[in-house]
């Protein structure tokens, strides 16, 4: 269901949210001296290049899948900060011709969940470019993607005037217990993952940022179903052309200012948009919850979340009789999880 659109903010309200973004900007930029460039083909980006930017750690698995699927859609250049990897995922990154490395030992939490340094990276090298800020565990479908590429989509927002691509993230599991098996390095995950929950969704529209706030899905339906305002958010705007006076101000599920988050009124919604298959379900999700556990790093509060790393560990069985095999764009589109906005 779409959400219905929030009173904009008054004039008390406007100027805090310009400080709020003034605040954000210099979070980023101090972030700078926390980053270590080790390997920087930043020379390379041409005017009109589609940049990728992501922080990652532990992602050797996913990333060689990951940035031929990107390079297939059109982008040029990924921005990459490196959080204190233990495999292979620096070596592997500072190897490919058209990625610019940064690593950082730094608290990915106390960097706002690492977005203060992509807000770096965005801020340094993507004004005036079309930016995609992703996780290595997400990747981006959108109306006609089999046959057109980011550059015919962005063309098309640009004439519309529509300066950023909204998308719900969409969970796929398998049909068996998570964590079994095995997934090799450059395999497509969706042989692995091909379930997903087709609703039910829930939005709403938050004041006074007039930000989306998409819940529901698989996992609010096995791991929070007695707390679901806990279950996690689902809307992102993952595509934008990037200003270095805007701000993210929590992942990419909100920005500032505030009418950019208008781009996106989620499931069910008119304007063109997309989804963001989330491939977190691999085999190594118990390990890596386990990992996550230890090291605190993503949640505000993680010992609230114990028993959903927990959880996690049981491998349980994901998959119910209300679940759909993923098919293909066509097929979210036909649910209204995504829309072509007329494109």
């Amino acid at each position: 269901m779409t959400a219905d659109r929030a009173t904009g903010p008054g004039i008390w309200q406007a100027y805090r949210l310009r400080l709020k973004r003034r605040r954000l900007l210099w979070r980023s930029f101090r972030s700078r001296h926390q980053l270590k460039s080790m390997q920087n083909r930043t020379g390379a980006i041409a005017p009109g290049d589609i940049l990728l930017v992501m922080v990652v750690r532990n992602e050797a698995l996913r990333l060689p899948y990951f940035l031929d699927y990107y390079r297939r859609l059109g982008v040029a250049q990924f921005l990459v900060v490196d959080n204190a990897s233990t495999d292979e995922t620096a070596p592997l990154l500072a190897a490919q011709p058209d990625v610019s490395l940064w690593s950082t030992k730094a608290s990915y939490r106390a960097a706002r969940f690492g977005l203060d340094w992509a807000s770096w990276l965005l801020m340094r090298y993507g004004h005036g470019h079309w930016c995609l800020l992703l996780d290595a565990d997400e990747l981006l479908i959108y109306p006609h993607c089999d046959s057109r590429d980011l550059k015919a989509l962005t063309g098309w927002l640009d004439r519309r005037r529509q300066p950023a691509l909204g998308a719900l993230m969409l969970d796929l599991y398998p049909q068996g217990p998570v964590g079994e098996g095995a997934a090799a390095p450059g395999a497509d995950p969706l042989e692995t993952l091909n379930w997903f929950d087709p609703g039910p969704y829930r939005a709403l529209r938050q004041r006074p940022m007039q930000n989306l706030w998409v819940q529901g899905g698989v996992r609010e339906r096995v791991f929070f179903p007695r707390r679901p305002r806990r279950s996690p958010t689902l809307n992102k705007l993952p595509l934008i052309r990037w200003n270095r006076r805007w701000a993210f101000v929590n992942s990419c599920h909100s920005i500032l200012p505030p009418q950019l988050n208008l781009a996106y009124s989620g499931p069910g919604g008119i304007e063109p948009s997309g989804v963001l298959l989330h491939t977190k379900f691999l085999p190594d999700v118990t390990t890596r919850a386990a990992e996550d556990r230890a090291r605190q790093q993503h949640f505000n509060d993680p010992q609230s979340f114990s028993g959903y790393y927990d959880a996690i560990a049981e491998q349980p069985v994901l998959w119910s009789d209300k679940s759909l095999r993923y098919e293909g764009w066509r097929q979210l589109a036909g649910l209204g999880l995504m829309s072509s906005g007329g494109w």
